[in-house]
């Protein structure tokens, strides 16, 4: 007995010790949080010549991009359906980051992006091949065929002037110098965009209110906002780039895409640590200085990045404490907490099932809304994917994945007892599993494996306010004009992820990261003369 406690007495000195050790190694900066936009801002330094130390409060890196193991099984913690991996242009984002620390994900093209089954029997498949979607849609809105190529043709103008410039950071005046020089048509066309709505653009060309709709699940399904409140170079983005760069889902998992942005960057110097819970950001004089761990702890640098959400950052909307002390918080990001509102979180279920059960010509991603008025309240869409249609090795020999979500709220699951919340888990389980039976018959007695997470489940795990997949407007806005950058009112602290410029979104919030990594750069002075290629 007296001989373990010596033991344990020993381990945990040398634990100690390490981290002084730690301590004392000199950081350019430190990084909160191990989401991809994070991920993206430590990795980027650290190709940049940078030192930084990610801490990561969980076991595994990727937050909402991570990847769990059960039982053989390998299941993305969020959407398995990826933009970002084309290998033209400057909109390939991922495919781009990992280059830069030379990693590379192998993946494997999605040739549908997404099935819709909606109200009325509308039925539609985006493919891969531009015409061939706009064929179809026109061809179930034969009297909208102009309005549907003016809108999707307008998202493709958009498109087209992103990536033609390389997309760095717009707080940096250099920068902006340097693009407009070399694409001033680009700059121009993006600058028209900023504040403008797909919802004001589709309603330009399209008058049918089903096909109006139809726009708004289009938005829905990547942004949680319908048309009216997403913005356009966001739409733009997003419905150009699934039939130029395409949907390739990363072989391996979600997951692969952090565990090989770790890998860069601890190839390269820099650090990770897990299990490094950061309560406080630490400030002096008005500055970020370093940040203290729940173990008590305090790591020092001279630049510190936020990759938790602006209301755990901090501690907005009532939220009882944030990383930054009350009497410390800019009163500019208590206006953002005013303009934004955390968008519900989601209902999962991650299911192993019998292989025989997924015809062979299925489609991978495909969305369920049985009621136009239900869209943006509780249950009224329901997501699923079944990601193993493209990588059989996530599964078991003869099994496949199904993820399916539907939106939650946190009010639906709080002050619940024990008992209670298990009854609940149950409902929402039931419910799913009665929407997805309408398109995979037989599902409930070809179930093998079965997770069921809630926004509880989420808030707890990835560390996000209310569980919340992030921020939307509390109110139509001028588009991505009120959406704040990466700088901050407290000197040396940046904020990185979907609560920054351009929002919601695996591609979006590595537009943050190399975004945020820019600005840092250039404080740094370590940033190229030149734009990237």
């Amino acid at each position: 007995m007296h001989l373990l406690k010596m033991i344990n007495y020993l381990l945990r000195l040398i634990k100690m010790k390490s981290k002084m050790k730690l301590n004392k190694e000199n950081f350019d900066a430190i990084i909160v949080g191990s989401g991809i936009g994070g991920l993206v801002t430590a990795s980027q330094l650290a190709a940049k010549g940078a030192k930084v130390l990610v801490l990561e409060k969980y076991i595994i890196p990727g937050g909402s991009g991570g990847s769990f193991k059960r039982n053989g099984y390998t299941f993305d913690v969020g959407a398995s359906m990826i933009f970002g991996f084309g290998e033209k242009g400057y909109t390939n984002l991922l495919t781009r980051a990992l280059k830069d620390v030379n990693e590379k994900c192998e993946t494997i093209p999605d040739p549908v992006q997404l099935e819709y089954h909606l109200p009325n029997k509308l039925s539609i498949s985006v493919d891969k091949s531009y015409q061939k979607f706009i064929s179809t849609l026109s061809a179930r809105f034969p009297h909208e065929k102009e309005g549907i190529n003016k809108f999707y043709g307008t998202c493709k103008k958009v498109f087209n002037c992103l990536d033609s410039i390389p997309l760095l950071s717009i707080e940096d005046p250099s920068y902006l110098f340097k693009v407009f020089f070399k694409a001033p048509l680009s700059c121009l066309g993006l600058a028209r965009w900023l504040p403008i709505n797909a919802g004001d653009v589709a309603r330009k060309f399209i008058k049918d209110p089903e096909l109006l709709k139809f726009i708004d699940i289009e938005c829905f399904c990547w942004s949680v906002m319908p048309a009216l409140k997403t913005p356009m170079i966001n739409a733009g983005m997003v419905f150009t780039d699934r039939h130029a760069g395409g949907i390739n889902y990363p072989k391996g998992g979600v997951g692969k895409i952090a565990e090989k942005l770790v890998s860069g960057l601890e190839r390269l110097g820099s650090k990770i640590r897990y299990r490094a819970n950061v309560t406080e950001i630490l400030l002096k004089d008005g500055k970020a200085v370093g940040v203290k761990l729940l173990n008590g702890e305090e790591i020092y640098t001279n630049i510190v990045v936020s990759n938790s959400t602006r209301w755990d950052t901090f501690g907005l909307d009532n939220l009882k404490k944030g990383l930054i002390k009350s009497d410390q918080v800019p009163k500019s990001e208590n206006k953002w907490s005013e303009t934004y509102k955390p968008s519900p979180s989601f209902v999962s279920i991650h299911l192993g099932v019998t292989k025989d059960l997924i015809n062979k010509d299925f489609n991978c991603h495909h969305i369920i809304v049985e009621n136009w008025d239900e869209l943006e309240n509780e249950k009224g869409v329901i997501f699923i994917s079944i990601p193993t249609i493209l990588d059989p090795s996530l599964a078991p020999e003869g099994k496949h994945i199904i993820h399916a979500f539907t939106p939650s709220s946190i009010e639906e699951w709080e002050d619940l007892s024990r008992e209670d919340y298990l009854k609940k888990k149950q409902v929402y389980y039931s419910f799913l599993i009665e929407k997805i039976s309408k398109i995979i018959p037989n599902l409930d007695q070809n179930i093998d494996h079965k997770e069921i997470g809630t926004p509880r489940t989420h808030r707890k795990f990835l560390g996000r306010f209310q569980g919340s997949y992030g921020p939307i407007p509390n109110k139509k806005l001028l588009g991505l004009l009120p959406m704040p950058f990466n700088t901050t009112k407290i000197k040396n602290l940046y904020c990185v992820g979907d609560s920054c410029f351009p929002g919601q979104g695996l591609n979006a919030v590595a537009f943050s990261g190399y975004a945020c990594a820019h600005k840092i750069g250039s404080k740094l002075n370590i940033n190229s003369f030149n734009l990237p290629d």
